[in-house]
């Protein structure tokens, strides 16, 4: 078993010294995964009501393109399910997503993140750092 592992080095030495001292230094500042700063991270998620919150969700979704159809069965800028669209309401503007207005779209999905949460956008509401 002996000689396995490396006598370590110095410049490893000041790295282990400098990281140890910024993870005690950031601690009171929260950033260092603390249960304070899993709270803020959840907690900044965005307003429903600001049009540039669904624009953001659209643009990681869709890349921003309202009528799409790429075949996947999503459709629309927010990506809704055809079952989804029509539980909200949806089909009282349009058959599916892909052909309502950006405005219903944004209503429609309103009513979704009402009753689901950003949960409904599973990948995009995470990869924005909204849940």
């Amino acid at each position: 078993m002996a000689g396995r592992h490396r006598k370590p080095t110095e410049t490893g030495r000041k790295v282990a010294r400098v990281s140890a001292f910024a993870a005690v230094a950031a601690a009171p500042l929260g950033v260092v995964g603390t249960a304070a700063a899993a709270e803020s991270a959840s907690s900044a998620a965005p307003s429903v009501e600001r049009s540039a919150t669904w624009e953001k969700l659209a643009h990681c979704e869709s890349t921003g393109n309202w009528d799409a159809d790429t075949g996947n069965g999503f459709k629309g800028g927010l990506q809704f399910t055809p079952s989804t669209w029509k539980e909200f309401g949806g089909r009282q503007y349009a058959p599916s997503a892909d052909q309502a207005t950006k405005s219903q779209q944004i209503e429609i999905a309103k009513k979704v993140q009402d009753e689901q949460g950003w949960k409904a956008w599973p990948a995009c509401t995470k990869k924005l750092g909204w849940r």
